[in-house]
């Protein structure tokens, strides 16, 4: 009797947990084509941008500014907790850590590159076409073409945010991203890669406001393995929701070029 009702139990809960993402998956608004409509401005919470991994809160890098510059504890979005750097990659990485304030390429203004774009504290929006898809960002008027339609298309040349195919499994829209700039980093914590890392992400709906957002990450030359992140996307509800600019190469000018300005006369 009690193996009866243990298993009417679970089969009770499983039931439930499937009606609910069945149904988070059909209350999302869809396009004409019915794929899932993701047109609008979504934003990322939590501190993925700061540490991907688990992280307890730490100093920041300006004294000056105590406890708004310190680092708050969070947890992390690597699928599995951590990531599994190759020995010398490892070293590199705190290296870049110890030093971020100086090496960090969004301290210059530099493009975020991807995934690190998402996930930034800063909003985006996606323009969603059958052939191509624009996503763009509010750091820096950073922006992104993905080719929906040209699954053979390579790119010529690397750059900032990288080579973008994209294809629906499902109600999930896949972006593979290749050719990216070795510059960009991960986080700000100094994770980095290789001009040879590969990102697929995947944008699935769960609500009509909610995308689960994952990122599978290949570089053999810095990584042991492929590995995950995964964390929520939100879309930005307000009524008066709208991108607004921050660019940001005038904020860095001084940190870059003042050593090159005429002394005062």
């Amino acid at each position: 009797m009690l193996r009866t009702w243990i298993i009417k139990g679970l089969l009770a809960t499983l039931s439930a947990l499937l009606s609910t993402s069945l149904l988070a998956q059909s209350d999302f608004p869809r396009t004409p084509d019915g794929r899932p409509d993701l047109n609008g401005i979504w934003q990322a919470l939590g501190t993925a941008h700061l540490d991907l991994e688990t992280h307890a809160a730490r100093p920041g890098p300006l004294v000056a500014m105590g406890a708004l510059a310190a680092i708050p504890g969070g947890m992390g979005v690597v699928v599995g907790g951590s990531i599994p750097y190759k020995p010398d990659a490892l070293i590199r990485k705190q290296e870049n850590q110890a030093d971020w304030l100086a090496r960090d390429p969004l301290v210059k203004c530099y493009l975020p590159g991807v995934p690190r774009a998402t996930y930034i504290p800063y909003p985006f929006q996606i323009f969603q076409a059958p052939d191509t898809t624009l996503i763009s960002y509010q750091f820096a008027g950073a922006d992104r073409l993905v080719y929906m339609d040209r699954p053979d298309f390579e790119s010529q040349v690397d750059s900032w945010m990288g080579h973008n195919i994209g294809h629906w499994e499902g109600d999930t829209l896949v972006i593979t991203v290749t050719g990216q700039m070795p510059d960009t980093w991960l986080d700000q914590s100094g994770n980095w890669h290789s001009a040879g890392m590969m990102v697929e992400e995947r944008y699935t709906p769960m609500g009509a406001n909610h995308i689960q957002y994952e990122a599978t990450i290949t570089d053999p030359e810095v990584f042991t393995q492929p590995w995950k992140i995964s964390l929520p996307l939100y879309r930005r509800i307000e009524p008066d929701a709208m991108m607004l600019e921050f660019k940001c190469v005038e904020f860095v000018e001084e940190l870059l070029y003042g050593r090159y300005r005429k002394p005062a006369q």
